[in-house]
């Protein structure tokens, strides 16, 4: 799991809309993919999954006041959608972050 601050409050429904408009696109660009993850909000967390692939979600975004706990599957570390979508997320939470950054609270 990775911690990060972001330094501002975000509701589940606000980021699962940002995740919805920009993710899928980002990763199209990136990957010259057809492929569209499936962004839903399950028990108030965020899951980004895609199931013809991959059984059970690939991240799961749990938000706690300023905080992002991101849950990465274990089974798809090395995969190279997992990777590319990491890296769009970790863009996106930057820039979600503005001037302040993003701190990192807990990596591992």
């Amino acid at each position: 799991m990775k911690i990060i601050n972001i330094h501002k409050t975000i509701t589940a429904e606000a980021l699962q809309k940002l995740l919805d408009e920009k993710a899928n696109p980002l990763f199209h660009q990136q990957r010259q993919s057809d492929i569209n993850f499936l962004i839903e909000i399950k028990d108030g967390a965020i899951e980004i999954w895609y199931p013809e692939l991959y059984e059970g979600f690939l991240f799961r975004i749990e938000i706690e006041g300023t905080k992002l706990h991101i849950t990465r599957s274990e089974h798809y570390v090395d995969d190279v959608n997992s990777l590319t979508l990491e890296s769009i997320l970790s863009t996106l939470f930057a820039g979600l972050a503005g001037e302040k950054g993003i701190t990192f609270v807990l990596e591992g």
